[in-house]
């Protein structure tokens, strides 16, 4: 699998970004989802931020509803029900593994850090450590790639097919 095709990055999502975390995105290399009104979802991010700080988290959820929904699972203890499943399903294990060298492999199309060689994000693969990280690596990679991604984004109140922004289509 190849990295999916991110959409051109504007100045307005840029801005819009600004707007969904409160301060300036850094390192990002283009935008991974998008929301179906055009906002950014989740933004694929450099391997390595401006100021050489490696960073792991290549898709990265920025989308407020999409956070907040993740946020509410992972209070409501999900995420252990996510792992028994792990823990307990060859084929989800299989599955989620298969998702980590996914994650790796496009990560790795915008440079090789060190720092974090074989580290994916969320957890993967032998547990389930962050939902936000395993959400945005779902809506990048669509449906069938990391099975526990769209486990959480099946159980989740937002959904990817209906806008939940608050200034759609564009920035403040």
């Amino acid at each position: 699998m190849t990295t999916p095709p991110f959409a051109p990055l504007h100045e307005s999502d840029l801005a819009v970004l600004r707007e969904q975390l409160g301060r300036p995105a850094r390192g990002v290399v283009g935008v991974a989802a998008r929301c179906i009104c055009g906002n950014p979802t989740v933004v694929a991010t450099s391997p390595s931020l401006p100021d050489g700080t490696p960073f792991p988290t290549f898709y990265y959820l920025t989308h407020p509803a999409a956070t907040s929904a993740m946020s509410t699972l992972e209070a409501e203890h999900v995420m252990a029900e996510l792992a028994a499943t792990l823990d307990e399903d060859d084929d989800v294990r299989a599955a989620y593994l298969g998702a980590h060298e996914s994650y790796l492999r496009d990560r790795a199309q915008f440079g090789d850090v060190p720092e974090i060689d074989g580290i994916s994000a969320g957890g993967m693969p032998t547990r389930v450590k962050c939902l936000h990280a395993l959400a945005g690596h779902a809506l990048a990679a669509g449906p069938g790639v990391n099975p526990i991604g769209d486990a959480a984004l099946a159980r989740s109140s937002w959904s990817p097919d209906r806008c939940a922004c608050v200034n759609p289509g564009g920035a403040a």
